[in-house]
């Protein structure tokens, strides 16, 4: 990151009823509490809401990385086997190289708490030198999933040739080799 350039990461909040304004997103905000808890870097978010339509996701997903340089891209919503759930197959087709290891992190994770977690798609990978994550919707499992794969996260970006994501230790660790 350049000197004064400010760290930013995305926020998604994927849904029809939420972009529709039919009501209130509850997921982006928990995202953004979830990492004002884990990060010392400071950030700026760069928000959006929208709906479930592949090619607007994969529009954004885009925008996030290459326009707006955001290093790391949550996404929540769009995640299950429904019709309309194709936030995972629009992940897939901007990125270079997918990461599976995140998402089947945040499965096993989420199996502790509802069986129905082997529903879930959530997927991650790299566009240039962002890290995008597919998140579940419910604001519980977003804190469960990030406390489980975010460990992995900074490291991640170092590896791309991303900025350097410094976490609070008293809250969680992330890992980085010794040298």
């Amino acid at each position: 990151m350049l000197e004064g350039m400010t760290l930013r990461i995305g926020l998604v909040t994927i849904s029809d009823r939420a972009s529709a304004g039919l009501y209130e997103d509850l997921s982006g905000p928990a995202m953004f509490e979830t990492l004002q808890v884990f990060l010392k870097t400071p950030f700026e978010p760069v928000v959006r809401v929208i709906p479930d339509d592949r090619p607007g996701i994969e529009a954004t997903l885009k925008a996030l990385c290459d326009d707006e340089g955001c290093c790391l891209v949550l996404t929540t919503g769009g995640t299950g086997p429904a019709p309309r759930d194709v936030t995972p197959e629009a992940t897939e087709a901007v990125c270079s190289k997918l990461m599976p290891g995140f998402g089947e992190q945040m499965r096993a994770v989420s199996l502790r708490y509802v069986p129905t977690a082997i529903l879930s798609r959530q997927t991650a990978g790299i566009r240039g030198r962002s890290l995008i994550l597919n998140l579940p919707g419910k604001p519980k499992s977003i804190r469960e999933c990030l406390e489980a794969v975010f460990p992995a996260v900074p490291y991640c970006i170092d590896l791309i040739g991303g900025p350097s994501l410094e976490t609070d230790e008293a809250v969680i660790r992330a890992f980085r080799p010794k040298a």
